[in-house]
């Protein structure tokens, strides 16, 4: 069942087109990556789906309702939650505090501070600790946390491993496994190619606003990631990046 669509997505940023003409579909029960290097129009995309950037062409649909003029509080009623680049969790507050932010007109589901608690257990010592004391990984922890409690049918993560060490990125990819399982699906924009394409059932390459190479990770090989994620002229001499 198609939970989340996009179709024909264009996003500017003033004069700037920085998503053009994009689509894509998350499954109930997937994890769907986003990949591309800096200014590709990753995080763009992401804000435009949550609804807190407007597109200026295309369609969002959840659940086969179409969202894309609705605002994105009532986004995150019909299911869709983003963990935003930067964490922006509230540094004035503790790690239970911020949790607790995530419950306001949370949907019903699994998802609670003791289940959010059971998928990290390091928060249960430290949940009166103030939040701005924290790790990177930690507060990463903290804001996939908030996300969830509010109980989405997709979780929308931007830039994962952003800041992040290499042992505390593989730690946090380790649990999308248990949040899909949830009966959240997963829509990850990352840089970390490695990562992306071991924990996606399906990949998007974005640059300069265009997906412009798409499919599951084990039909694509590494040079044509490459190719595609760099903007290189691929053995045919056909530059990749003017279509799939």
């Amino acid at each position: 069942m198609t939970l989340l669509e996009v179709q024909g997505l264009d996003v500017h940023h003033g004069q700037l087109h920085a998503v053009r003409d994009f689509s894509l579909a998350v499954d109930a029960g997937q994890t769907v990556a986003v990949i591309g290097a800096n200014g590709a129009g990753k995080s763009t995309l992401m804000r435009a789906i949550a609804g807190s950037h407007s597109p200026t062409r295309g369609s969002i649909t959840i659940n086969g309702a179409d969202v894309t003029r609705m605002p994105a509080h009532q986004r995150m009623r019909a299911g869709i939650c983003l963990v935003p680049e930067g964490r922006r969790l509230f540094k004035s507050l503790t790690v239970e505090e911020n949790l607790d932010t995530g419950a306001y007109r949370a949907a019903a589901g699994p998802w609670n501070v003791d289940a959010v608690m059971e998928l990290f257990p390091w928060m249960r010592e430290r949940a009166n600790q103030n939040s701005a004391s924290l790790s990177g990984g930690q507060q990463q922890a903290v804001a996939i946390g908030r996300a969830l409690i509010g109980n989405p049918k997709i979780l929308l993560i931007d830039e994962l491993s952003l800041g992040l060490a290499p042992a505390v990125v593989k730690q946090m990819y380790a649990l999308l496994p248990d949040i899909v399982a949830s009966g959240t699906a997963v829509l990850v924009v990352e840089q970390d190619v490695s990562q992306a394409l071991a924990a996606a059932d399906t990949v998007h390459c974005l640059l300069e606003g265009r997906d412009v190479l798409s499919g599951k990770p084990a039909d694509l090989s590494r040079a044509r990631i490459e190719q595609a994620y760099f903007g290189l002229t691929s053995a045919s001499g056909q530059t990749v990046g003017k279509g799939h």
